[in-house]
């Protein structure tokens, strides 16, 4: 029944959150030494520790402290940050725009050009075409995203001079400076992911244009390019809508070092920032939110993948 199917689905949701919210406060809670004597450093005194570890309550047993942190999690209060007292819920969400856009666009470009490009070389497999484009993959492939982000501030930044090396530009400031400041940022990232895509598409496209619905529709005259986005795309591309998903989830922990090597103030950033000034609370509440997301990212990609595919629907209706 269908029912039982969401009933499974939301244990295993809930299952999987309280694991993810015990990794993240072990993180920290686990941290040798005292937690407290290491967030004050230099400026520790015992009276001080003591009402650090008070205030954080460090005295209480681990249980008592995870099911207490817990408690305000679930609350909306992810804690504050030692040295700014700023909220790291606050602080998170301010950043956060940052890093959704530099992922939307990433996944934009990546998909603007697998997309196209997998469905010609499916088309045209085995030709000149079909073995460049693949022996193409295989190099980004090969190649990190902060080795091909340095090369692409070194052609298009210093030599060329077309665009800029670093700095952010906030979207209130100007549309187009906006995303001149997230070109290089997004194509070394996008350029990663494009040989994912295009190769996934490329294999299941092959399989689809051998079907036969798709002799059907070349018996009825329709022209090449109605068929292969028409008629073969979209049975093609739903391992591709599950990849996606993913790798959406996945781009929040590659967005660390892309963000730190651009200058985008974004969540990466802050997590590196926060690592760096030894906001330890801070960098729990930035490690659970990220995975948090990761979770509900995957579970969208669940309910797109059941939309696209409306036997996954039926079949949970059996």
């Amino acid at each position: 029944m269908a029912w039982h199917r969401l009933l499974r689905g939301a244990a295993g949701l809930i299952a999987t959150l309280l694991a993810v919210s015990l990794v993240s406060f072990l993180l920290i809670a686990l941290l040798p030494g005292d937690l407290a004597l290491l967030i004050l450093a230099d400026s520790a005194t015992p009276d001080r520790v003591a009402a650090l570890r008070a205030e954080l309550g460090l005295d209480q047993p681990l249980l008592v402290r995870y099911v207490t942190w817990l408690g305000n999690v679930l609350q909306g209060d992810l804690g504050r940050a030692i040295h700014s007292g700023e909220a790291t819920r606050d602080v998170i969400l301010s950043r956060l725009p940052v890093t959704i856009e530099l992922i939307v666009l990433t996944q934009v470009v990546a998909l603007g050009l697998a997309i196209p490009l997998g469905i010609w070389s499916a088309y045209r497999r085995g030709s000149a075409i079909d073995h460049t484009v693949l022996i193409a993959c295989l190099a980004l492939l090969s190649t990190p995203a902060f080795v091909l982000g340095l090369a692409l501030i070194y052609v298009f930044a210093l030599q060329l001079q077309w665009l800029p090396a670093t700095g952010y530009v906030a979207l209130n400031e100007g549309v187009l400076a906006n995303l001149e400041s997230f070109v290089l940022p997004v194509l070394s990232l996008a350029l990663i992911e494009v040989p994912v895509y295009l190769r996934l598409l490329r294999s299941e496209m092959i399989g689809t244009l051998q079907q036969n619905f798709i002799a059907l529709a070349r018996g009825m005259g329709l022209p090449t390019w109605r068929i292969l986005f028409e008629n073969a795309l979209r049975p093609s591309s739903l391992n591709l809508i599950t990849v996606v998903g993913i790798n959406m989830g996945r781009l929040m922990g590659g967005a660390i070092i892309i963000e730190s090597m651009f200058a985008l103030p974004g969540v990466g950033q802050l997590l590196v920032e926060s690592i760096y000034q030894q906001e330890y609370l801070m960098t729990q509440g930035i490690v659970l939110f990220v995975a948090v997301m990761f979770i509900a990212i995957n579970l969208a990609t669940d309910l797109v993948y059941a939309l696209v595919d409306p036997r996954l629907l039926r079949d949970a209706g059996d």
